[in-house]
């Protein structure tokens, strides 16, 4: 199971993201990943071991759910660090205290932000013991983020989104991502209980069909996986962007245990890694199969 090296900085420009198409009869059914990406641009400016910033990374879950176009799914991922600029993140999500100037529009920070992990990452660990900078950063940098990553990659998801209901009527998203061991202590919440091996998000019931969200969630508890729903993981701005069900647009996020398939001390991939693949495809085909169903009502 080799993998390419990551490195601490690459040369830039470079593609802000990777696309693949259907490889079987296409389906309304598009899947992104937005932070799995590993090439960090050499522009970064960070201030702290690349160890602790690699934190942030969904490391291979893109890998992982490799099998989606095979049945049918278009598969976006990011090819940018998260904490250099964050796609699940709108862009008025800005710490104005990270700037060293006036941000030339409205800023709505939200609780990610708060957290340290707004647009543009503040901290890579908890309770701001890793900060990323020792500086502040120029209004125009984070604008050129936005510009070469942020954008291009929504404008990226967008398209075909708005391809997959123009020609089917009907359109069901998946975002894509991991989850570290200690998210509840992350997110600064108390729990009674651990963090369940899979957490779907649907911002409690708002941005798909309660049906679909089952569906998902039945397919992983069948196959040995405990599956927890908005807990502790509501889903972020993608979702709330595109999963509007009663347009028949639905989107889910869906976050599994990193424990289930890398070390997260080194990121390596864990023995189970080929194992928690081989689920995933039996996962994607059935989602599949139930879009194919759907449309063809």
């Amino acid at each position: 199971m080799s993998t390419t090296p990551v490195l601490p900085s690459v040369p830039t420009p470079f593609d802000p993201y990777s696309l693949r198409l259907p490889e079987a009869d296409a389906l309304p059914l598009v899947c992104d990943s937005p932070h799995s990406g590993t090439l960090y641009p050499d522009d970064f400016g960070y201030a702290l071991p690349f160890e602790l910033l690699r934190r942030g990374e969904d490391t291979d879950v893109h890998v992982l759910w490799q099998a989606l176009p095979s049945v049918g799914a278009t598969l976006l991922a990011a090819n940018f660090p998260r904490a250099y600029i964050d796609p699940n993140r709108e862009i008025e999500d800005i710490d104005a205290q990270m700037l060293d100037g006036p941000w030339p529009g409205p800023l709505t920070p939200s609780e990610k932000t708060r957290l340290g992990i707004g647009l543009i990452w503040r901290d890579a660990g908890k309770n701001g013991k890793h900060p990323i900078y020792d500086r502040k950063l120029s209004v125009a940098e984070v604008q050129a983020r936005i510009a070469r990553y942020h954008a291009p990659y929504h404008a990226a998801l967008a398209q075909h989104i708005e391809a997959a209901h123009r020609d089917f009527g009907a359109v069901w998203h998946l975002n894509l991502h991991s989850m570290p061991a200690d998210s509840y202590e992350g997110l600064q919440i108390q729990s009674d209980h651990p963090l369940a091996d899979v957490v779907l998000g649907d911002r409690d019931g708002s941005t798909a069909a309660p049906e679909f969200t089952h569906l998902v969630a039945e397919a992983f508890r069948r196959r040995g996986l405990s599956v927890a729903l908005n807990d502790p993981f509501k889903g972020v701005a993608l979702i709330a962007r595109l999963g509007r069900p009663a347009e028949r647009r639905h989107s889910l996020q869906v976050e599994l245990h990193r424990g289930l398939y890398m070390h997260e001390d080194t990121r390596a991939r864990s023995g189970n890694f080929e194992a928690l693949q081989r689920t995933l495809a039996e996962v994607a085909a059935e989602i599949a199969a139930y879009v194919r169903a759907q449309v063809r009502r």
